[in-house]
């Protein structure tokens, strides 16, 4: 076990013994969420804490970005939104790299964290485990953004179908990853390919580092989500000409961005507002596909599909499957 996983697995055992007792006395419902959190109103997300002296309005807000690539790309696609949204609520914005989605979700349940883009996948992690409350979503004139699972091979592979990766080098991105590895063991399995019965997934750690790896050769087919590929071929970094998809699914709702359960409620309504009136720069905007605004998001409706994805696998957004999920990617890492 890593010092990462052990760390996180420290903490969110802390932070059950600390705030449990005095929650469960208190919560008339919390649903699915840690015993750090509670759910009165039922919409599957953290309520604001009912002690008004726990209601946090920080200085500075800290903030980061789902680390499904490089995270310095993005602290630099994000700076221009960070001065729009430190001018718009009136507070400081730093950028928080995280190398991990479970480091993202343990420094919003630390407190370490205000306001962040989740991957798809992760976002139920961090509602139930964080108290992350997913408010909004990239998109453009037509709609909030989707993208697909895809599984791709190199062009000038001799595999033409999903079959013939039985026992082939098949990389997934991570653990908590929704199009990197929870959607491919819903739904593969009904194309012929099962995961941990026909190949073992390989978990390279990010969606960037497994496409990188089908490139040079070292996986023979990755798992991942078809925009990252779309971003990392616009860029310059990969030629889409070199892949080849096996396999594409049905549109997912693309990565939430959510703000902690604890901040002040005002000040929460207020960072909705920053991101409903911001326009995207045209780099951010040829980044994210063409996507140039943020829509509103309900977590308990736009990400019903990925939560019956996870229930399909058997993965529950808790702790047990989160240290679980987590304990098998810092095995793999530690075999590389």
């Amino acid at each position: 076990m890593n010092k990462l996983s052990l760390a996180i697995r420290l903490s969110l055992a802390a932070g059950m013994l600390a705030a449990g007792a005095a929650q469960a006395q208190t919560c008339a419902h919390r649903g699915q969420l840690d015993d750090m959190y509670c759910d009165a109103d039922r919409d599957m997300v953290a309520d604001a804490p009912a002690d008004k002296s726990k209601w946090k309005n920080p200085s500075t807000l800290i903030f980061t970005y789902t680390p499904i690539e490089d995270p310095a790309v993005y602290q630099r696609i994000f700076a221009h939104f960070q001065e729009h949204l430190a001018a718009c609520t009136g507070k400081k914005v730093a950028y928080y790299q995280v190398q991990s989605n479970a480091a993202q979700i343990e420094a919003m349940r630390a407190g370490r964290l205000h306001l962040g883009g989740f991957s798809t996948g992760s976002t139920g992690y961090a509602v139930n485990l964080a108290g992350a409350v997913p408010f909004a979503v990239k998109g453009d004139a037509s709609g909030p953004r989707s993208y697909r699972l895809a599984v791709i091979v190199r062009a000038d592979s001799p595999f033409q179908k999903l079959t013939d990766l039985k026992g082939k080098k098949v990389a997934h991105a991570s653990p908590s990853s929704n199009s990197g590895n929870l959607a491919p063991r819903s739904l593969l399995p009904g194309e012929g390919l099962t995961p941990e019965k026909d190949y073992k997934p390989l978990f390279s750690g990010k969606h960037d580092q497994s496409i990188m790896g089908v490139n040079t050769g070292d996986y023979d087919a990755a798992a991942i989500a078809d925009d990252v590929l779309e971003r990392m071929a616009k860029r310059g970094v990969v030629k889409a000409e070199n892949f080849r998809k096996l396999y594409s699914s049905a549109p997912f709702i693309t990565s939430s961005f959510a703000y902690a359960h604890d901040l002040d409620p005002a000040l929460a309504a207020k960072i909705r507002e920053c991101f409903a009136s911001y326009k995207f720069t045209a780099e951010m905007t040829r980044e994210f596909n063409g996507d140039d605004r943020f829509h509103p998001a309900v977590y308990q409706r736009d990400w019903a599909i990925v939560r019956k994805v996870a229930e399909d696998t058997g993965t529950a957004f808790n702790r047990t499957a989160f240290e679980r999920e987590n304990a098998k990617e810092a095995e793999a890492k530690s075999k590389k």
